[in-house]
């Protein structure tokens, strides 16, 4: 028990000092894309539960299914180049269609798409390749395919197949748990070698036993797995904030984000974080302790949209520059140098670990110069965000009594003067500072004594 708990120690260490990953939603809904029979529907990826389409006539999407630009090398030399260090895939959705070939249940893409191909093999060949670490998500206590499986929220039946299988109060959730969910669980940590972290999703009325039961068969399994919170009853690893930068945990967390507004691909969706926002993100988050996990919805043939990708690509550009402030740093003494600058989210009230619907968004839109922080034995790293001029002034180094060896400013190779008066370190930037830089969010190495 002492050896298995180390184990788990060391990967739940490795997953926090990664910091940064691709979350890839691609299933049946990226293929009608935001519409059905004509016309724009509402939920995104939900739309299934929101136009209330029976399993079979869902089913039928997978005949049109043959996403022939699909490139998991494509896709993992992507994330690498993004600087993230782990894919989370979503095997199985709330609509119960596996993405993968599953032998427990033909509901899947290669028994039932003209496709034929099973995408997480292909993944976890390329992720080898590239060494990112292969995670996997799997909808938990939704699947609209199952006609045992009852739901909570936001009232009873609130998430339900009430349309095919009427009868919630008939629905048994360990029939379910029993003839769907322990046989694919065992078929994603058996078939496809080292799965870093099962990210379950929608825990809704699993029991305390029948989470204990699943976390033992992963650790059974593989010893390495993690799993989120949303396997339930408190049995997880980390926690989860959906859309919010806000810490979940004083432990390990993460934050999972869209770029857009919606976690498929939807043709609809017009409004992009822009990489300045993504990267303000990035440290808002890890500054607090924190892994960013970024969602990228891919097309119904196989691509990335046009847009995801260039901001992938600007995103790895910073990273290539300033990557060593966020891989395995962990928070400073405080977190941002001005704490009276007003919260930019007051609008949007909510419980940390609240299931969030379809298109919700609760992260900040401001864009104010702001300082953040992180640390790593003996350097502390200040993030200028947005930041416009070559003045800086900190107050909290020398409040925190900091001796200070020196200063640069990552990517550039020119001094920064600096002198430490009236209790605050006042330093200016080269003049070309912005030089190299598509994202305005700057980063100081500050090593001390």
């Amino acid at each position: 028990m002492l050896f298995g708990q180390t184990v788990q120690n060391n990967a739940l260490e490795k997953f926090r000092a990664d910091k940064f990953g691709l979350f890839l939603h691609w299933g049946l809904y990226a293929q009608t894309a935001g519409d059905w029979k004509g016309h724009k529907v509402k939920g995104g990826e939900h739309f299934m539960l929101y136009e209330r389409i029976p399993v079979q006539e869902y089913g039928t999407i997978a005949d049109q299914f043959n996403p022939i630009k699909f490139n998991a090398d494509a896709w993992v030399k992507q994330a690498k180049e993004t600087g993230m260090k782990y894919i989370v895939f979503t095997a199985k959705h709330h609509d119960g269609f596996a993405m993968y070939n599953s032998v427990s249940s033909d509901y899947n893409i290669v028994k039932r798409s003209t496709f034929k191909r099973d995408p997480i093999a292909e993944l976890a060949k390329a992720c080898k390749k590239y060494q990112i670490m292969l995670c996997l998500y799997y909808s938990l206590g939704r699947d609209w395919q199952d006609p045992d499986v009852p739901t909570n929220w936001p009232i009873k039946a609130g998430r339900s197949n009430t349309w095919d299988y009427p009868n919630e109060d008939a629905k048994v959730f360990n029939r379910y748990f029993e003839r769907k969910v322990k046989p694919q669980i065992t078929e994603l940590l058996s078939n496809y070698g080292p799965i870093g972290v099962l990210w379950f999703d929608t825990p809704e009325l699993i029991g305390k036993k029948e989470s204990a039961e699943l976390k033992a068969l992963v650790n059974k399994l593989q010893p390495n797995c993690l799993v989120n919170n949303r396997i339930g009853n408190g049995y997880g690893d980390f926690s989860i904030s959906e859309q919010s930068l806000t810490p979940s945990s004083k432990k390990a967390w993460e934050s999972c984000l869209t770029i857009g507004q919606n976690w498929g691909y939807n043709r609809h969706d017009s409004l992009w974080k822009s990489p300045e926002v993504l990267i303000r993100h990035l440290v808002e988050v890890v500054a607090n302790g924190g892994n960013l996990l970024l969602n990228v919805g891919p097309k119904g043939d196989g691509s990335f949209p046009d847009w995801a990708t260039e901001r992938l690509k600007a995103v790895g550009k910073w990273m290539d520059i300033n990557n060593e402030a966020i891989y395995d740093s962990h928070p400073w003494l405080v977190v941002k140098e001005n704490t009276a600058v007003a919260k930019e989210n007051q609008s949007i009230e909510e419980s940390k670990n609240a299931i969030k619907d379809a298109v919700f968004d609760g992260t900040p839109k401001n864009i104010t110069p702001d300082v953040y922080y992180t640390a790593k034995d003996k350097t502390v790293y200040a993030f200028l965000r947005s930041w416009q001029t070559t003045a800086v002034m900190l107050k909290q180094l020398n409040k925190n009594g900091l001796s200070i060896k020196n200063i640069e400013l990552l990517g550039n190779k020119n001094k920064v003067k600096w002198q430490v008066k009236d209790l605050e370190l006042k330093l200016n930037l080269p003049a070309d500072f912005k030089k190299g830089n598509q994202i305005p969010v700057y980063v100081l190495k500050i090593t001390t004594n």
